[in-house]
């Protein structure tokens, strides 16, 4: 997922809602990886405009054999991860962000088909309870990127475009 910062929508802009639904996918990213990764990481922000919550129940992508969503904890010391269990909900009126720094939960990529490489675009679908299925396309950052860089993260890579309605 590389296009001059200038050419790329803004975060609101861009979202959408699926289905006319409530659900708005703010930003979908990942990382670079090599060759013989065996695994990436995917990261978005779920907003819920509406008056119900809903849930994020699975995610999938056909540049992995499976996308899981994981959550880190720190336990005694040492660090773990494990499934999230149940989804993800999101409340009305709620933003849930899965981030490096927005506790531990993320999106897994289990077995990617191939290497990610910086400035791609990599399609990946987040399922709701609600809402349905929402087609997004991350923007592949850096290796070590902690944010998007259009956010300030480490220069490199540009916003994803947003959501789109499926179906």
């Amino acid at each position: 997922m590389v296009l001059l910062l200038a050419a790329a929508p803004s975060w609101s802009a861009a979202a959408q809602e699926a289905r006319g639904s409530a659900i708005e996918i703010e930003r979908a990213w990942t990382r670079a990886t090599g060759p013989t990764a065996q695994t990436a990481v995917a990261y978005v922000a779920v907003r819920n405009r509406g008056a119900a919550p809903d849930r994020l129940v699975s995610a999938s992508s056909p540049e992995a054999r499976a996308v899981e969503m994981h959550e880190t904890t720190m336990e005694g010391g040492v660090m773990r991860m494990r499934p999230v269990e149940g989804g993800i909900v999101v409340p009305p009126g709620g933003l849930v962000r899965l981030e490096p720094d927005g506790g531990g939960v993320h999106l897994m990529l289990v077995g990617p088909t191939r290497a990610f490489a910086r400035g791609e675009r990599v399609p990946l679908t987040l399922t709701f309870e609600r809402a349905g299925g929402v087609q997004v396309e991350m923007t592949v950052e850096a290796a070590g990127a902690r944010r998007p860089a259009a956010e300030g993260g480490h220069g490199h890579g540009e916003h994803t475009p947003g959501s789109r309605p499926r179906g």
